[in-house]
């Protein structure tokens, strides 16, 4: 059985072909402009080669009420091109197959999900941490969707009180993505994370900021696993000071398993940069006829 995978992405697109075991057997990446110069290009890369349904897992905001008169819209985005567009319907009336629809972030959680870090759980958590920030949350064996989805990038943070960085986010200023995504980390310190990586205390505080906003959701969400994924997180040397800084948040309030065995609680993506994919392929799956 072959199902078609689109992570939308706001600079490129992602194309894929797989099967029902996660398997990627065909991708293709095509740069995100504007709906009239990209989608052609996608649909055109799905036609003619019999896939079931269309998984999309795509930057939002996004519309996921299937009972709202625009279900499927991407919203209120920043990139104008692409607000109030219709991606869902437009797959539809393109391909006649089935089309699954979640964020980005939730794309990726549900790739680990069915084949990665959080296989076998029910309860999880997934941040992306690269040119912005995102999270995916998982509850009950479900993505957490609600009024609309999950906006974990932009968690209200507290300053440490060494940090003069006023944030980037132009909505919130010093939230979670304002402070920690890789374009702040750039402005913070005059150069990109991949050219800090022997700076120590360029780690030190951008772990402090990853773990408040894991301890924020410890309390709130309970998860039984976090998934730190996104260009940033490729940086190694963030995991053992991330997990030092939740263990000073956590100050002995919380004695579960988990939190005695830390190392296996907060852990990299799992599946080589390929979660999203993955999980647009398991979107398609989960919503064939």
């Amino acid at each position: 059985m072959l199902y078609g995978a689109l992570e939308a992405g706001g600079t490129k697109m992602v194309v894929a072909l797989g099967d029902e075991n996660g398997k990627i057997l065909e991708q293709k990446s095509i740069p995100t402009v504007t709906p009239a110069e990209t989608m052609p290009a996608v649909f055109d890369f799905f036609r003619g080669k019999g896939i079931k349904a269309l998984g999309i897992a795509c930057f939002g905001p996004i519309d996921l009420n299937r009972q709202s008169s625009t279900y499927g819209f991407i919203t209120t985005t920043p990139k104008i091109p692409w607000r109030n567009y219709d991606i869902v319907g437009d797959a539809r009336k393109n391909l006649g197959v089935p089309v699954g629809f979640d964020t980005d972030v939730n794309g990726s959680l549900l790739g680990e999900a069915a084949w990665g870090a959080a296989k076998g759980l029910t309860d999880a958590v997934y941040f992306t941490i690269g040119t912005g920030v995102g999270g995916g949350v998982m509850t009950n064996g479900k993505m957490l969707h609600g009024m609309m989805h999950p906006e974990l990038g932009h968690l209200l943070l507290r300053i440490r009180p060494d940090d003069p960085f006023a944030g980037l986010c132009p909505n919130h200023g010093t939230c979670f993505e304002g402070m920690a995504c890789g374009p702040a980390i750039e402005a913070r310190w005059g150069a990109k994370a991949v050219d800090l990586k022997d700076r120590p205390e360029v780690w030190d505080l951008e772990a402090w900021y990853i773990a408040q906003a894991v301890w924020d959701c410890m309390v709130t969400l309970s998860p039984q696993r976090f998934i730190l994924g996104g260009g940033v997180m490729h940086q190694a040397q963030l995991f053992p000071l991330i997990r030092k800084y939740v263990l000073e948040f956590m100050n002995g309030y919380l004695d579960t398993a988990e939190v005695h065995d830390l190392d296996h609680y907060i852990v990299p993506a799992s599946l080589h940069d390929d979660q999203g994919i993955m999980g647009c392929i398991r979107l398609a799956r989960d919503f064939a006829d």
